[in-house]
């Protein structure tokens, strides 16, 4: 099974690949991935994803060869690439900015392809800081989740995940920024002031340059007097890096609101779960020992 974006998994499947980091998290000695091979392709400017992808894979015995993503740049065909691959590696697993490159190689190959980030969506990211809320808050049905920013890959995959998950899930920005495929579960908003009231995960990421200027930054960013007007028991989650004094102010990190750094550290596992999910469908078997069927 391939991973290229929230939007294809069912609310079933999300919640085997939680059930999944769930064991990933207590068994850490099991050797799931013996014998497996995955080709990563990721720039030198990945930290976070790429560190828990590599030591994720080597936790569970698997092994990895890294390569620029400028590597799927090449003249030679995707198609052929899939195919010459897929007679060693076990999965790949790219960050790049194309969209379009993970979707060719997937649609010519017999092997998982998932996509660790691309400009239009961020599965992986999405999917362990939903976990990581879960695990922290309970039903996340329950929560209003509200994005403050433009529409990018972060904004994006979080509006798929409202709809896989029939998550209440508000966007905050100025006019024009709005998810083209909008929902039942998605509601726009240009006043922080009409949205963050009754919220209980407010969400930002890094400003393009475009919305930089002290008028944008004046309007929208996250500071402790916003986060105040939220419920009380609100986390805020800024989808790293972040920048202080610009999406979110320096008071509002130091603050009792910011999940904290440790926080990310479910993005191991849950990786490590899409990885085993993603071969399991492929073989259409528990193959590793110790692993549940779902």
């Amino acid at each position: 099974m391939h991973l290229l974006e929230i939007g294809d998994l069912t609310s079933n499947q999300v919640t085997a690949i939680f059930k999944l980091a769930d064991q990933a998290s207590v068994r850490k000695a099991e050797k799931w991935l013996n014998g497996k091979l995955f080709l990563l392709f990721f720039p030198e400017s990945s930290l976070r994803t790429r560190i828990a992808f590599e030591r994720g894979i080597k936790d569970l015995g698997g092994e990895c060869l890294l390569f620029p993503p400028e590597t799927l740049d090449k003249r030679e065909s995707l198609h052929d690439v899939a195919q010459y691959v897929q007679n060693w590696a076990d999965g790949l697993i790219i960050r790049h900015p194309d969209d379009g490159k993970v979707k060719q190689l997937a649609a010519h190959s017999a092997i998982p392809i998932i996509n660790a980030m691309t400009s239009d969506n961020h599965p992986c990211e999405i999917l362990s800081d939903l976990y990581a809320i879960q695990k922290r808050k309970g039903d996340v049905r329950e929560l209003v989740f509200t994005f403050v920013g433009p529409a990018g890959n972060i904004c994006k995959s979080w509006a798929k995940a409202a709809q896989v998950m029939d998550l209440r899930f508000n966007h905050v920005c100025i006019r024009g920024q709005e998810v083209a495929a909008e929902s039942r579960n998605y509601n726009y908003y240009t006043e922080l002031e009409e949205a963050l009231p009754n919220s209980d995960v407010v969400l930002t990421d890094a400003l393009p340059e475009l919305f930089r200027t002290n008028e944008y930054i004046d309007k929208y960013q996250i500071t402790m007097e916003k986060m105040n007007l939220a419920n009380k028991q609100a986390i805020l989650n800024p989808c790293p890096p972040f920048f202080r004094g610009e999406e979110v102010s320096a008071d509002a990190i130091a603050s009792d609101f910011f999940v904290g750094y440790s926080f990310k550290m479910n993005l191991l596992f849950v990786q490590q779960a899409i990885l085993l999910y993603s071969l399991q469908q492929k073989e259409d078997a528990a193959i590793f020992n110790g692993v549940n069927n779902i």
